[in-house]
């Protein structure tokens, strides 16, 4: 097998702008941003075309939603960037800093308790675009699921997002059927019926939303939409799954500024080379979830994106 004739310098340098080397070549895998694992009809048409005049053909997906075009060589990559740019298209999402946001497709999706396509286009301008300069600890990746099936596994991110429809029950409604439709479709068991009244266990309960408007009498008509959010999640060599503020956020624009804040937490608190889910492990769950629902990181924001890293003693 042939090994890799550039430098270590110039490797290092592409690789920071989505460029991975095809091993034992010269070649590289170019990683293509979407917002989210969109694109235009255009846009893919562009890709395809320059997969084929300067790469071997080949395009891939990565599990951030890229796309990832094979075999480029290195002295066509400055030409595969200029080619995809007329469709606005850029390469990237490498390196200890925000990866991009993957989002499931809720919007759609009939069990869909948010607009998926909305917020994560929101946190890709906001985070991933309006954070791409801001060196972090160690790479740091967001998703956003629609519903608690759980698709797009926001639990195993840095951070993410659950969306939730909290039930809101009218007891004085139940006729304490034998047969009850809300204890029939509860994927959980968490609704059972109790001497003929129904009740839910709100231990159990994962704010699904299943049983909103299945009962004949009214009991469940409405739910109140909620968004769960997650910290400390990883997948990988080492596995955590991430633990859930205690707070339900009720609006986009609260949930989004407490992600803000765990950024900006990572970014001050955070020790050169370690993941989120370890500095959570360091500093305390209850403290960072403390500092997360306090205003003083956005206070402190110029501050703390100005601050170098913390290293290890």
């Amino acid at each position: 097998m042939s090994s890799l004739t550039i430098s270590p310098e110039e490797e290092k340098r592409v690789k920071g702008l989505g460029f991975l080397n095809n091993k034992g070549t010269d070649n590289f895998s170019a990683r293509v941003l979407t917002v989210n694992g969109k694109i235009t009809a255009a846009q893919h048409r562009c890709i395809a075309e320059a997969a084929e005049l300067f790469g071997n053909g080949n395009i891939t997906f990565t599990t951030r939603l890229s796309i990832e075009v094979q075999g480029i060589p290195f002295d066509k990559i400055d030409d595969f960037r200029n080619y995809i740019a007329k469709e606005g298209l850029k390469t990237g999402g490498t390196g200890a800093k925000i990866r991009p946001i993957v989002s499931c497709k809720a919007t759609t999706c009939k069990f869909g308790r948010l607009d998926s396509f909305a917020i994560s286009e929101e946190m890709h301008h906001r985070f991933f675009e309006g954070y791409n300069d801001v060196a972090l600890p160690h790479k740091f990746k967001m998703a956003v699921g629609g519903c608690p099936n759980n698709c797009m596994k926001p639990d195993l991110n840095d951070m993410g997002i659950v969306g939730q429809l909290i039930p809101t029950h009218d007891l004085d409604k139940c006729k304490g059927c034998k047969k009850c439709k809300i204890e029939q479709v509860c994927p959980m068991d968490a609704c059972k019926v109790v001497d003929k009244k129904i009740t839910r266990d709100t231990n159990i309960c994962n704010n699904c939303g299943r049983c909103v408007g299945k009962c004949p009498f009214g009991v469940v008509d409405e739910g109140t939409p909620g968004y769960k959010l997650y910290i400390g999640g990883r997948w990988g060599k080492k596995i955590s799954i991430g633990k859930p503020l205690t707070t339900i956020f009720k609006t986009q624009e609260e949930v989004l500024d407490v992600m803000e804040k765990a950024i900006l937490l990572y970014k001050d608190q955070g020790i050169k080379g370690e993941r989120f889910e370890e500095t959570i492990k360091r500093i305390g769950f209850e403290n960072i979830e403390e500092q997360l629902l306090d205003d003083d990181l956005l206070n402190r924001k110029d501050e703390i994106l100005n601050k170098e890293l913390a290293l290890a003693k």
